[in-house]
């Protein structure tokens, strides 16, 4: 796979450290109309909150949630809900870095808005993304846009350095999905994970493979944060074609290059999130079943 990099988006010793520790933030990807553009795009769609008793396939609240007085904690698929950010999936800058991590056949398989906002923003535990959907290969990154600043008061992405050339911890409990590892029974040193911080329109890049997670936002600033979920083309599901919806839905996912139907298969420490979670709808619910947590959240 060639790792040559054009227009000096993503640096040389980017690329090594994305893959020396699994994870790396390149600053200015997007432009400022870029981000207020897209921020005026998330405001049309937490809009969709008010008045809401419970989740949608749109909306994912906040605990302290009301119809009158909304909280929003996830926009989920935003790049199927909102053009803006279709269009914003593939920026040539974005598409100029993610080349050089993960070839030139990219496809977009997911997206969601993590709001964090300020004051009461909820944690994510502990978790590897590579759980929920274990690829044939693992040229499978997740791209991090930073709608604010993202700084150690507001909750910040934490990953753990070179966890993506370890183990597929157990994401289960009571022999059913949870999407969170247990921290009392796993031999990371989570106190040494790094804070993933930068201004607006920076990014983020983390192996699907990465140990990660964040503790709830306590700082008066908001902390948005689009995630993009990108493959190479020949890294395919191994939850099936289901994954896709169908293989014209496939095609339409692609970001750049050419769809295959010839997995690239290596050998990786693959764990289905199979039986699924007794609660559904988002990573917030399922890890809410999780009896050894290790942020404190501090929602209401």
């Amino acid at each position: 796979m060639s790792n040559r990099i054009t227009d000096n988006v993503i640096s040389g010793p980017q690329v090594d450290t994305y893959r020396e520790k699994g994870f790396v933030v390149v600053e200015d990807i997007f432009s400022a109309d870029d981000i207020e553009q897209m921020r005026a795009a998330l405001d049309e769609l937490t809009a969709c909150a008010k008045g809401l008793t419970d989740h949608t396939n749109l909306i994912d609240l906040e605990p302290g949630h009301t119809p009158e007085v909304p909280r929003v904690r996830r926009i989920k698929d935003p790049c199927n809900n909102h053009p803006v950010f279709q269009e914003m999936a593939r920026r040539p800058r974005l598409i100029n870095a993610l080349t050089a991590l993960l070839g030139p056949d990219l496809r977009l398989h997911g997206s969601k808005i993590n709001l964090k906002s300020a004051d009461h923003g909820s944690a994510v535990e502990w978790h590897q993304d590579w759980a929920f959907y274990p690829h044939t290969n693992d040229d499978v990154l997740a791209v991090g846009v930073m709608l604010d600043d993202m700084t150690p008061e507001n909750g910040p992405l934490l990953c753990l350095a070179d966890s993506h050339r370890g183990p597929t911890y157990d994401h289960h409990q009571d022999g059913h999905f949870v999407g969170a590892m247990d921290p009392t029974n796993c031999a990371l040193e989570f106190s040494q994970a790094e804070m993933i911080t930068g201004s607006a329109g920076s990014c983020s890049f983390h192996h699907v493979r990465a140990v990660h997670g964040s503790a709830s936002n306590t700082s008066t600033r908001d902390r948005r944060l689009l995630l993009l979920q990108v493959a190479a083309a020949d890294a395919w599901d191994l939850r099936g074609m289901e994954a896709y919806a169908s293989w014209e839905n496939h095609e339409k996912m692609m970001l750049a290059g050419s769809a295959g139907n010839q997995p690239r298969i290596v050998e990786t420490p693959v764990r289905l999130p199979y039986p699924g979670p007794l609660k559904t709808g988002s990573i917030y619910e399922s890890q809410t079943l999780a009896r050894n947590k290790y942020f404190a959240d501090k929602t209401d």
